[in-house]
């Protein structure tokens, strides 16, 4: 089997198991940012926030969710990172839709931040009028 995630699913690769729905799967990160820090994935394969089917998707956030409440109450966080990496550009490191759910406590010593720097307003208006563009030729 080529995808890790994949293989997750379908038993043939072991992982601690959070929760399950009926589309999704939250399992514990081998590689944690920190302590508690579980991924979300969908059942069926799909690459990125593109590919994902919509059912699948609203599934994963829905599981995302539940999780997130009981990582706040059972591991008494300060904050959550729910990240999702779509294409290598963006760092995705598993080619199978998932989100992070990253445990964050103040003074963790973990950085996830960019300066604010503001951007050329033409620029910005040239962007959204692309975008708007596409939404609006679908």
């Amino acid at each position: 089997m080529a995808c890790i995630f994949c293989a997750i699913v379908q038993g043939a690769l072991p992982a601690t198991r959070v929760a399950e729905s009926e589309l999704a799967l939250a399992i514990m990160d081998v590689n944690p940012v920190n302590d508690g820090h579980v991924l979300v994935l969908t059942r069926a394969h799909a690459e990125t926030l593109l590919d994902i089917p919509e059912a699948d998707l609203l599934d994963a956030c829905r599981l995302a969710r539940q999780v997130a409440k009981a990582m706040y109450g059972g591991l008494a966080l300060d904050g959550l990172h729910l990240l999702q990496n779509s294409g290598r550009a963006a760092l995705q490191s598993v080619p199978h839709f998932h989100f992070h759910l990253i445990p964050r406590w103040r003074g963790d010593g973990k950085g996830f931040d960019w300066p604010l720097v503001p951007g050329d307003a033409e620029r910005i208006r040239a962007a959204a009028e692309r975008i708007r563009g596409r939404l609006e030729a679908r």
